[in-house]
């Protein structure tokens, strides 16, 4: 058969016949795919926002709070070595557990451990705190102790799960993802959700993953505490060249769009890139330490090795939080002696290495509130502290405790929250909350209501269903509340 010319005008085809036409269709089902979560949000979007998902929205009805900082203890920090004291227990150290233990244990351990630290009262509200944390002590009176914690998951990997995304086993939307859906970011050149761990934690990606929403919602992870984002830099074309090349691509998809019909998915694909743009510019300066005073250094701790790494931490995400990003997660998981998935997790070592992670944790946390405080921000950044769950009153070994979700301790400051007060309890030993029970499905309920956002009309539809943070469950904690 002789070759036949054909002219290229006769084959002309716009990307998307091309996709539809070439290998059966299959490139067309990859866009498909690509741009279906884009559609999902861009059904429940403010109008004029589809093309931008990180857009400001409105909350729905007036905020107490309007960004948070979640300082994570990973590994199960010990609620009664640190804000519940039990008297009783102290007393009864070395004697059995005078009831049954649940079921749900992972390793039998021994009789009733006393705690070997004291407790002492603190601030104009009284409350105790443990001789470990002597610079949150002095803040206590802007804090609220929530003494009765309940979580479902005896394991790290499932526990860690439920604190950051409210399910223990599946993929579940972090709750920096779901705020991001939900109210967007007040900065449009940064990140709206940034993770800080020098070290991985527990589980990994998935305590930040947007899941199932839309990518744009995932968090930042911020790991190397000098180079905070890589790839930030271009070493091959200055800032001003970028921007003619951009400009240029404008133009070009100005020249596209004007003789065919508007697609809003693609365009905030081209939007991602001026995003990035905007990034390379900003990001440097927010994540840059020279501009801070040796004072809010000395504040932080960055002066001394023991507290530098979190101090950097704390102070990165008072940066952060002071421009506009509406969720900075800062997990503890390395300090200048060792680092681990599960600092906090004792199941040995109770009397040096829990000291060791108090002691790197301490003046930076009481730095950072103060610092808040300070600058006016403490009273629209909610801060909240805690693990994946506590510790057992009884001992594992000689110097250890156990995994404990059955009654445990966080704390919450700031944005809305009513400081000086201690709510709910434990039993006389720690073991179970009795009084007020938190369940982690109504701190996140509070912390959503505390953001302007009611947790059961905060949905997204996937696979038939309609998903939420706290699922069916959930209550605003209302008492502490201020």
């Amino acid at each position: 058969m002789p070759f036949q010319e054909i002219s290229l005008d006769s084959v002309r085809l716009t990307r998307r016949q091309m996709l539809s036409r070439f290998a059966s269709g299959f490139g067309m089902l990859g866009l498909a795919g690509l741009l279906s979560q884009e559609s999902q949000v861009e059904l429940n979007a403010t109008p004029g926002t589809a093309a931008n998902p990180l857009a400001l929205k409105p909350p729905p009805f007036s905020a107490r709070a309007k960004r948070v900082i979640f300082l994570f203890m990973s590994g199960g920090p010990s609620h009664i070595d640190t804000f519940d004291p039990k008297p009783r227990l102290q007393q009864d150290s070395g004697k059995p557990l005078p009831f049954a233990m649940p079921k749900l244990v992972r390793t039998r351990t021994g009789n009733l451990l006393q705690s070997p630290f004291k407790f002492g009262k603190h601030g104009q509200s009284g409350i105790e705190i443990s001789e470990l944390l002597p610079r949150i002590a002095s803040c206590i009176d802007d804090i609220c102790v929530v003494r009765s914690m309940v979580a479902d998951n005896i394991n790290h990997n499932g526990a860690c799960l439920q604190m950051n995304t409210g399910e223990q086993a599946f993929s579940r939307p972090s709750m920096g993802s779901w705020l991001l859906y939900g109210l967007g970011s007040e900065n449009q050149n940064l990140p709206g959700f940034v993770v800080i761990s020098p070290s991985q934690p527990a589980q990994g990606a998935p305590l930040w993953s947007s899941s199932f929403l839309p990518a744009a919602y995932q968090g930042t992870l911020v790991s190397d505490l000098k180079n905070p984002i890589d790839n930030l830099s271009n070493s091959q074309f200055s800032l001003a060249k970028q921007r003619e090349q951009l400009d240029m691509l404008g133009r070009l998809n100005e020249i596209h769009r004007r003789q065919r019909q508007e697609d809003s998915q693609l365009s905030a694909r081209i939007a991602s890139f001026e995003l990035a743009f905007r990034m390379q510019r900003n990001a440097p300066e927010a994540f840059d330490f020279n501009a801070e005073s040796e004072a809010t250094k000395r504040l932080y701790g960055l002066q001394d090795p023991v507290t530098e790494i979190f101090g950097k931490q704390c102070l990165m995400a008072r940066r952060l939080v002071e421009r506009g990003v509406r969720f900075v997660q800062v997990y503890h998981t390395q300090t200048s002696k060792r680092s681990s998935c599960q600092l906090w997790d004792q199941h040995g070592g109770l009397k040096t290495e829990l000291p060791a992670n108090c002691a790197a944790v301490d003046a930076p946390i009481a730095g950072l509130l103060r610092d808040l405080k300070a600058r006016g921000l403490l009273d629209e950044t909610l801060v909240i502290w805690g693990g994946e769950f506590g510790r057992t009153p009884t001992a594992e070994g000689k110097d250890g405790r156990e995994h404990h979700p059955f009654g445990f301790s966080m704390w919450l400051a700031g944005g809305g929250i009513k400081g000086g007060l201690a709510y709910g309890a434990t039993d006389e030993f720690g073991w179970h909350a009795i009084a007020d029970k938190v369940h982690v499905h109504d701190l996140h309920a509070t912390i959503l209501h505390l953001m302007g956002i009611d947790h059961t009309q905060l949905t997204y539809r996937y696979a038939g269903r309609d998903y939420r943070l706290t699922d069916v469950y959930g209550n605003v904690v209302k008492a502490i509340l201020a």
